[in-house]
């Protein structure tokens, strides 16, 4: 009996559903995102750490900014979900802390969470057969993040 075919994008959309990383990716999308929806001033003095549960964790350069922001949460929120397209941030949390310039930021976590070798080549591994480029690409950036992400967290513990 033949057996229906679907395309890679479906059946990785359903694992990713039924594992409970759909979600999870989609949130993260404010991070790419952030200077766009917020705008740059507030970029330059509040940078989004990290997303568990709706919740947004923001790092913020003084207590003025603390301040005015506990003032914009709502707006905030409110952009952040609109350009998501759904109602992905629920709250925010704010945090004292030094803002990174981004060359900076992207070269510490650069340095911190490299992949080795012998890392690189099991991804390869796990993405060789796949014939599309584009899709074998995308593919290879997930799961080079997917590791990035569990080194980084094996490193902060």
């Amino acid at each position: 009996m033949a057996r229906k075919l679907d395309r890679l994008s479906t059946t990785l959309g359903k694992i990713l559903k039924n594992r409970g990383f759909q979600g999870r990716l989609h949130e993260y999308r404010v991070f790419g995102q952030w200077e766009r929806c917020v705008g740059a001033m507030i970029a330059r003095h509040a940078q989004p750490q990290s997303i568990r549960g709706g919740r947004l964790l923001l790092i913020v350069d003084s207590p003025a900014w603390m301040q005015q922001l506990t003032l914009l949460k709502p707006e905030v929120i409110e952009k952040l979900n609109r350009s998501l397209g759904s109602a992905a941030i629920r709250d925010i949390t704010l945090k004292l802390g030094e803002i990174l310039e981004d060359h900076e930021r992207m070269t510490e976590e650069a340095e911190a969470t490299a992949l080795s070798p012998g890392e690189r080549a099991t991804i390869e591994q796990y993405v060789a057969e796949i014939a599309d480029v584009a899709t074998r690409d995308a593919i290879r950036r997930v799961i080079e993040k997917d590791f990035l992400s569990r080194k980084k967290k094996s490193n902060t513990r």
